[in-house]
This record gives structure tokens, C-alpha cells and sequence, in this order.
């Protein structure tokens, strides 16, 4: 039988190649805090019972997202979900019936703590999961993959309100949705205005209307509210739990491009009551902060799944598809296009598991910080560094990871049409599927121009040159791998003359310059990641060579550009762009 795990080499490659051990040793404690409580009877052992339980749960994943999820994908996205006069939505039952098997798989608690139901997985392995899903279908993913609200509830909720939800969601009972954008507040999360306020016996009551909200029909909602009416910005907002009853009603199911079993609804709160999270005045600063930044690297694994299965329909084709008398594989143009493909999808997926990994890293830095302060000032003082280390590392590389995969993904799915020719415009194969589900990606969770702008601060504020730093240490015996790493550090010397460059004009010249910028800092750090990859690799050194050689062209052009000082874009914005096109 198909298995969407074991018959990826790449995604094999990587968990053999990173310290996924030792992610474990940190996710469970070093395996001595486990012995006892809830869910000590399936709490590995060890590091390698820890890696082979990981295996066993991405094997199942793997298995039922090839043979049941993927089977399904074309007839929900044909036939799409329902929109009940009541206020309600109805999932295609094939929808329902991929939910009821990720349930009945143990799979819907995926990194929820054992005492709750879960499985206690880390990051890197859900990110895994999530691409195995998407690649069965994408739609699927905006589901299975919202359990960081069941992270958010267990991060920042009192024990009564994790004690009474956490499990159903293990258990498959209940789905979430992230209540954040607005009519007329989108990526503008401080301008939400939908009010929240207490009536006399302390209830919090929610009113107003929210927009594209991702699974707004499931039955527990994270609604972003405005709880001090004075207070006009961020600080003014707090997070709150509602559970879905006639009191939240679905007034509009959007009709989209793609991701069709994925319901997107509009919602009207009228006097909805609601239960809050955390302390007032957090909901938009710390809570749903660190709620997106797991839907983005969410969106990330997303991204690489679609770009996945675009990739395998356009490869078969090509080598079975012939013109010319040959396999049109051989043409230099499309065996150009084809390897184009594979690679960036590779360099995508390292980054994004990469960025996975540091996740891992500072979520169980911080977990043990709150949960097992050390007692030894020292070890305290350590930790305390790390976790801003980290904080700075997360928050450049996780909108790198978004806006580098999905980018990329728009461009795969793309590229695998193009490969196909007119059979990928028509719907006889999924490609055009696959481009339609891919366009989104770049759009939610914050459009790619958003994560430029919260890049490119870590770029320019040191984060980008301390990470390289320790992938400079490392030296190469092989004559190839030790030239790419000097010229990595060439790139590296760039950017940083080109960073000084730009913070001498100022701050909008670093927004105007950001793509560039930070498509230079991904070359390089993918670069490196490739290089530590190809020492016993002949695929990889294979990626590793013309991935820096076709990368550093384009960061030499990049600074170029940078350099030219040119910001006509914005100084003659009206002239370039022309008059407002009547309608």
C-alpha cells in the first residue's frame, strides 16, 4: 500500500539527519519526569523508543493520508461544504469521515501534553504530519492542522478551562478556529473592533462580525476582541474561548479559488458569551502572537505538501510524456524546470524543518523555565539567555519559513502546470488542484509581504549573522564543499555591507529593500543547511552545488539593486503605476 511518509526519501533523509533524539530527550524531560501521572503507560522509554514511537505515529499519518485522505480530495473539492439557513455549516461527509479517521488514529491531540489525551510530539514531527496531509489534500490541513488553539488554551488558559477542553480535542471531538480578521481590520490585527464586555454577574458577552475565518463553523473559537473600549490599539484587546451555539451564527460561507473543503465563513457574534484567556489587554501582544507564529510555520509545511504532489505529477509526466521522439525530460528547458523544482522544494523543506526545530528548542527552554525553574543561578541565568537567544533566532527564521515555502509553492504548483501543458489546465489531473490551493498560501496567516517586514528585522538586527556564524565554524575535507562555504561567507560579507548600506537611508528603504534582503539571508542559511547535509550525501551535494551557484548569482544581483539607491517605486508611485482605473 502507498505511504506518503515512507516513500519520501527527502523527508526520510532529514529525521536521520537532524538530532531528533535530542529533541526528544528535551520534549520529555530526559525521559525522568514521566514515570508516573496520566499517560505514563505509553510515555517512551528513551531517546530511541521516543524516535521509533515518532516513526510509528508519522507511518500511520503517512498511511491514511495516502489511502484514505488523498483518495477523497478530488469529489470535496468538487462539491465543497454547505451553508445551513440556520446559521450553520455542514461538512462533506467525506470531510467528517477524514476527521473521524485522524481521530480514530489518535492523531487529533497531536502535540498536546499525555495528561490531556495527547501525544506529546514535538514541533519538527507535527510540521512532518502536516505536510503529509496537505500533499493528501491541503483543504484537510486547514483542520487537522489548527491544534495550536489546543497549544494556545494549554500555554495561556487556567487549568479549569484546559481540564474541561484539551481533551475533547485529543479525542477528536471538537475542532478550532482562530477568530482574528475583520471587514475592515486584516493583517491590521489592532484595528479589530468586534466588543466584548461583562454583564452583571461577570460573563463576558462578544459582538460583532468577523471575516475569512479558516474552519469558522468548528466548535471551539479563539476570538480576538476589543475588551477596553478606550483603549485603541493593541493593547486594548484580549483573547477570548467561545464555543460555537446559536448565539455565533454563520452568515456567509466564501466562495474561494481553492482549499474548497476548507470552510472560510463570516460570523456574527451577537451577545455571545465567552470565556477569557490569559489576562486582559494580552490577547493581541502576547496571545495570538504566539498563536500565528505556529500558524505560519503551519502554513509552511502546507506549502510544501501542495508542492509535493504538483512536483510527482510533473516529473511522472515528464519522463513518460514524449514529443520530438523523446521523453520531453530531455528537452534542456523543462529537465531545467523539473530540476528547478525539486530542488527549491528540498531547500524549502530544510528551512522549515530547521525552523522547527529552534521552535522545539525554545518552547521547552521556556516550558522548563516555568514548569522546573532551576534552582542553581547559573543554569538560571543560562537559560534566561537562551530563551532570548532563541526568541530572536524564532522570530527571523519562522516568517522566513513562511514566505520562502509558500512562495515557493505558488511557484511549483505553477511550474508543474507548465510541465503538463494544456492536459494541466484541464481538470483531468490535479495540478490544477494543486495551483489553486497553492495560491493561498502566500495570501493568510499574513501575506508574504508582511513576513518580509518581520524578517528582515532579524536581518538587519544581528539574528541573520550570529546564526551563520555557527555554520562558519564548520570546516570541509571535500575540495566542492569547501569552496560553495567560502563563497557562503563571501554572500554573507555582502549582505552585511549591504545591510550598513540600507540602514544609512533609513527606515522605508529597508521595507522597499526587504524581499531582497531577505531572499539573500535564506540563500545563505540554506546554503549552509545543504552544505552540513551533503558530507555523506551525493544527491545532496549535487542540490548544494547549484542551489548556491544559481542563489549567489541572484544575491550579487540583489545587492546590486540595493545599491542603485533607487526608490522611484514609492517617489514616483503615481506616475509609474498610472491613474486609478475607473470602474
Amino acid at each position: 500500500m502507498a505511504n506518503f511518509f515512507l516513500d519520501n526519501d527527502d523527508i526520510q533523509f532529514l529525521l536521520s539527519h537532524l538530532d531528533v533524539a535530542a529533541i526528544a530527550a528535551l520534549q520529555e524531560d530526559d525521559f525522568v519526569r514521566a514515570a508516573d501521572g496520566p499517560g505514563s503507560d505509553y510515555a517512551p522509554r528513551d531517546a530511541a523508543d521516543a524516535v521509533d514511537n515518532y516513526r510509528r505515529v508519522l507511518t500511520i499519518v503517512g498511511d491514511l493520508a495516502a489511502n484514505n485522505i488523498a483518495p477523497r480530495a478530488e469529489q470535496i473539492d468538487h462539491e465543497g461544504n454547505t451553508h445551513i439557513e440556520d446559521g450553520t455549516v455542514t461538512l462533506h461527509p467525506l470531510v467528517r469521515q477524514n476527521i473521524k479517521d485522524l481521530a480514530r488514529a489518535d492523531l487529533m491531540g497531536f502535540t498536546l501534553p499525555r495528561k490531556y489525551g495527547g501525544l506529546n510530539c514535538p514541533n519538527l514531527i507535527y510540521t512532518v504530519a502536516n505536510e503529509m496531509v496537505s500533499r493528501a489534500d491541503a483543504s484537510l490541513m486547514n483542520i487537522f492542522g489548527l491544534q495550536g488553539i489546543a497549544e494556545t488554551i494549554y500555554a495561556f488558559a487556567d487549568d479549569k478551562i484546559r481540564d474541561e477542553y484539551l481533551p475533547r480535542f485529543a479525542r477528536g471531538e471538537v475542532t478550532g478556529a482562530m477568530v482574528l480578521t475583520e471587514p475592515d481590520a486584516g493583517s491590521d490585527l489592532q484595528a479589530v473592533s468586534l466588543r466584548a464586555w461583562q454583564d452583571q454577574d461577570g460573563t463576558w458577552k462578544l459582538n460583532g462580525v468577523k471575516r475569512f475565518i479558516t474552519n469558522g463553523c468548528g466548535e471551539i473559537l479563539l476570538t480576538l476582541a476589543r475588551s477596553e473600549p478606550d483603549v485603541k490599539d493593541g493593547r486594548g484587546l484580549s483573547l477570548f474561548l467561545n464555543e460555537r451555539s446559536p448565539k455565533i451564527r454563520v452568515r456567509h460561507l466564501e466562495e474561494k479559488l481553492g482549499i474548497h473543503g476548507s470552510p472560510t465563513c463570516e460570523l456574527v457574534f451577537d451577545d455571545a458569551p465567552g470565556k477569557l484567556i490569559g489576562e486582559r489587554q494580552l490577547g493581541l501582544i502576547r496571545y495570538v502572537l504566539a498563536l500565528m507564529n505556529g500558524a505560519r510555520l503551519g502554513i509552511a509545511a502546507q506549502s510544501l505538501g501542495i508542492a509535493e504532489a504538483a512536483y510527482r505529477v510533473a516529473r511522472r509526466y515528464a519522463a513518460t510524456r514524449k514529443q520530438f521522439g523523446v521523453a520531453i525530460e530531455q528537452l534542456p528547458a523543462v529537465a531545467e524546470l523539473v530540476t528547478d523544482m525539486r530542488i527549491h522544494l528540498e531547500a524549502a523543506r530544510t528551512l522549515t524543518y530547521a525552523t522547527s526545530r529552534v521552535c522545539d528548542l525554545e518552547f521547552n527552554n521556556l516550558r522548563v523555565m516555568e514548569q522546573h525553574p532551576p534552582t542553581d543561578p547559573a543554569e538560571a541565568k543560562r537559560r534566561k539567555e537562551l530563551a532570548r537567544t532563541l526568541k530572536r533566532l524564532n522570530g527571523m527564521l519562522t516568517p522566513m519559513s513562511k514566505y520562502y515555502s509558500s512562495e515557493m509553492c505558488v511557484k511549483v504548483a505553477s511550474d508543474a502546470v507548465q510541465v503538463l501543458g494544456g492536459s494541466g489546465y484541464m481538470k483531468d489531473y490535479p495540478v490544477e488542484r494543486h495551483w489553486r490551493d497553492a495560491r493561498i498560501t502566500t495570501i493568510y496567516e499574513g501575506t508574504s509581504q508582511l513576513q518580509i517586514v518581520a524578517a528582515v528585522r532579524g536581518v538587519c538586527a544581528g539574528a541573520f549573522e550570529k546564526y551563520v556564524d555557527e555554520f562558519e565554524q564548520t570546516t570541509y575535507s571535500d575540495p566542492l564543499l569547501s569552496d560553495l562555504a567560502k563563497k557562503l561567507q563571501e554572500g554573507r560579507g555582502l549582505i552585511v555591507k549591504a545591510i550598513a548600506f540600507v540602514k544609512s537611508k533609513g527606515g522605508s528603504y529597508m521595507d522597499l529593500c526587504g524581499r531582497k534582503l531577505v531572499d539573500n539571508a535564506i540563500a545563505v542559511i540554506v546554503g549552509h543547511l545543504f552544505l552540513g547535509q551533503a558530507v555523506n550525501n551525493d544527491h545532496k551535494k549535487a542540490v548544494a552545488h547549484r542551489f548556491i551557484e544559481t542563489r549567489l548569482a541572484d544575491l550579487r544581483a540583489n545587492c546590486d539593486l540595493i545599491y542603485s539607491g533607487d526608490t522611484s517605486a514609492m517617489d514616483q508611485y503615481a506616475l509609474l503605476a498610472g491613474p486609478v482605473p475607473p470602474l
